[in-house]
């Protein structure tokens, strides 16, 4: 049988094992996929890692394709994901739906868990240095160095949680009370593409073809992204 290897941006996790053994058995392969931030992934890859499939964010692909990596025909754009906030399954749902509000509750909060490598951590270390509060929300963070952040919400180490929505939706024993106000973000866009030196290349293009298209869509949303 045949076997594509995928490496893939953390976000696209909850998606691609719902999706994985249907298409398995439909086209005769089999998927040996691999799930990090999208920086530790470019770092494999410039190491020379050589999967047959890439599933990072947009700026990620486009930098891949730049160095001659990854092949500009082969792109596909497949999501787009917001950064959220969860808290401990049973634990009150506070107000983030505005600025002002946002504020309040990550700062009333004893420790917020957000990540150091992934892209919602650069992008919460950002909002809350503009929101002039970094020193007090660092002063008790809990900085996750790679993973999932939600996971300290289930230890007890932290009250809140901050990272894409698809991520925090990995992990059992939480609530996602929604994202950050869409005003305050960019969302992130998760792209697939080719490598150029693929072993699988044809395998490869027919699964990038399955994941962009409609039928693909409900389950992108089930786990927490917008299609």
């Amino acid at each position: 049988m045949e076997k594509i290897r995928m490496l893939s941006t953390l976000g696209l996790m909850g998606a691609m094992r719902s999706l994985s053994s249907a298409y398995e058995a439909a086209a005769g392969v089999r998927i040996d996929a691999d799930f990090a931030p999208t920086q530790a992934l470019l770092k494999r890859l410039r190491e020379g890692e050589a999967p047959d499939l890439v599933i990072l964010t947009r700026e990620g692909l486009d930098e891949m394709i730049g160095e001659g990596r990854v092949i500009a025909e082969s792109a596909a754009d497949l999501a787009r994901s917001y950064v959220g906030i969860a808290v401990k399954a049973g634990h009150a749902h506070p107000d983030i739906a505005t600025e002002a509000a946002l504020r309040k509750t990550v700062l009333a909060a004893r420790s917020v868990a957000y990540s150091r490598l992934g892209a919602s951590g650069i992008y919460f270390a950002q909002l809350i240095e503009r929101m002039g509060i970094a020193a007090e929300i660092n002063a008790r963070a809990t900085i996750v160095q790679q993973g999932f952040t939600a996971e300290r919400l289930v230890s007890g180490e932290a009250d809140l949680a901050v990272q894409q929505i698809s991520e925090l939706k990995q992990v059992d024993g939480i609530e996602v009370v929604g994202p950050i106000p869409h005003d305050l973000q960019t969302p992130a866009v998760f792209s697939a593409g080719r490598m150029a030196n693929a072993t699988h290349a044809s395998a490869a293009d027919r699964l990038l073809r399955y994941l962009a298209s409609p039928e693909v869509a409900p389950v992108l949303r089930e786990s927490g992204l917008e299609p």
